[in-house]
């Protein structure tokens, strides 16, 4: 299981367990499971999917960046809504 923060400079979107991230990175989707390598990535513009089990939360981003260490994905976003 994944820990998951999405944050931006307005408030806090997300603090909880996922099991899979997909993110617009700068160049391309980036899609994280546990046990992923540690990575710190900028991000593009797109749509953030946070999956566990059969439910999918969903928010529109717009640069900033994604880091993953230990199992903990953060994501720090200059932009970002509910999809």
């Amino acid at each position: 299981m994944l820990k998951v923060s999405v944050i931006s400079p307005e408030k806090v979107l997300f603090e909880g367990d996922a099991e899979s991230v997909v993110a617009p990175a700068f160049d391309g989707s980036v899609g994280i499971l546990t046990g992923h390598a540690p990575m710190m990535t900028l991000l593009g513009k797109g749509e953030l999917r946070l999956s566990e089990g059969s439910s999918e939360r969903r928010f529109t981003v717009s640069g900033g960046f994604l880091q993953v260490v230990a199992n903990h994905v953060r994501v720090v976003t200059e932009s970002a809504s509910a999809a």
